[in-house]
């Protein structure tokens, strides 16, 4: 398999310091080496790669931007963005796994938890010696999470936790969960431990998207949380939202990866297949096609790379993060069928990776806020005007 050599129509490499192209060209060799060989297996059977996870662990892939002293790379948030590029590039689920170790789990026991948790925690959660996992939707409440009925009561000791989650990426294999419930009305984050009486973790089956990723309903009946496991510094909805402004921030990225993986394939499918006598890249309608693709992508990596830049500044808005997320994904999943239409009949194999991404994108383009949410989010900061309902 020829190696990726990256798309980068406006020399955006040059905006990039030695370090972050050095974090990008490891973590895209690691997918070309390691992702992308066993990628297609795994789709077809709907597993996840789990041998994968302690590479990752060892390139530094989790919890990336945290501090050294919790066994985290400490890098920059472009550093952290050129990472999941580069591992949507290999699928979108394998940059979900992270995306969710990263910005689900670890983001919040950092900032909303006890020395004693992050100290325990979060060495795990780097090392891949513990998954973890984020409790938010509920199977009634998606975009609306504020509308949630999964409950908290004050015990003794601890809280009873009743209620269900659904959608949960790595909520079958995680050792701890990150679940948001309703303690006297408030909503609070909540350590829900693997092995807890009461709580269960099924995982969901008969996706045609993200199969590559283990998706699971997590149930809880009875649970008993103790004190410690409360989420000390979290009140509110504000608390889970700021968790999903960091998921989204690095979806926003991921998604040019996927889109670069199909506009690659599609213009050296297009340069090589040959139909009246000349490769289908010289007609105008794929030309037309593959330009619309390269100048898409190049919009998104500059839209990225500023909101990064802001990000390392602590001047990023979380509707300047949703406007990132709507684009790119939107664009991403355009290019994919765009793709597919220039390999024709050969789009729908999975000899090449073009239809894996467009499914799996039809996922992202939902999750983490539906393409119709951030419109509003986005609408109601330029007008003033909240429109949800």
């Amino acid at each position: 398999m020829a190696k990726f050599q990256g798309v980068d129509y406006y020399n955006t490499e040059n905006l990039l310091s030695e370090d972050e192209i050095l974090v990008r060209n490891t973590v895209r060799e690691f997918v070309d080496d390691n992702v992308l060989p066993v990628i297609e297996k795994h789709n077809r059977a709907g597993t996840f790669p789990m041998h994968l996870v302690k590479q990752m662990a060892e390139l530094g892939l989790f919890g990336a931007t945290l501090p050294a002293k919790y066994g985290c790379a400490e890098l920059n948030n472009v550093a952290y963005g050129l990472m999941m590029e580069e591992l949507e590039r290999g699928d979108s689920g394998i940059r979900s796994f992270a995306s969710v170790q990263s910005a689900l789990v670890m983001y919040p026991i950092f900032t909303f938890g006890s020395e004693e948790q992050k100290d325990y925690w979060l060495p795990k959660l780097a090392s891949g010696t513990a998954i973890g996992c984020f409790g938010l939707t509920e199977p009634d409440f998606g975009s609306n999470p504020g509308g949630m009925i999964t409950r908290a009561e004050k015990k003794d000791g601890g809280f009873l936790l009743n209620g269900a989650k659904m959608w949960i990426t790595n909520g079958t294999l995680a050792d701890v969960a990150v679940v948001w419930a309703k303690l006297d009305g408030e909503i609070f984050g909540f350590l829900v431990e693997k092995g807890t009486k009461g709580f269960s973790a099924p995982e969901m089956t008969g996706k045609h998207s993200l199969r590559a990723s283990v998706t699971s309903e997590l149930v809880f009946e009875d649970c008993f949380i103790p004190e410690k496991n409360l989420l000390p510094k979290s009140e509110g909805l504000k608390s889970p939202l700021m968790c999903l402004s960091q998921a989204r921030y690095g979806i926003a990225w991921g998604a040019i990866g996927a889109a670069m993986a199909c506009y690659d394939a599609a213009l050296q499918y297009a340069k090589s297949r040959v139909q009246f006598d000349k490769p289908i890249a010289s007609f105008q309608m794929t030309q037309e096609k593959l330009v619309h693709m390269v100048t898409e992508i190049t919009k998104a990596q500059l839209l990225c790379l500023q909101l990064g830049r802001l990000k390392d500044q602590n001047k990023a808005k979380f509707t300047q993060i949703s406007l990132a997320k709507r684009n790119n994904v939107y664009h991403a999943l355009e290019i994919a069928r765009m793709a597919r239409e220039i390999l024709g009949a050969n789009g729908i194999l999975d000899e090449y990776p073009v239809m894996r991404h467009s499914a799996n994108l039809e996922s992202v383009k939902t999750y983490e806020g539906t393409h119709e949410m951030h419109t509003l989010i986005i609408g109601e900061d330029i007008t003033g005007i909240a429109a949800f309902n």
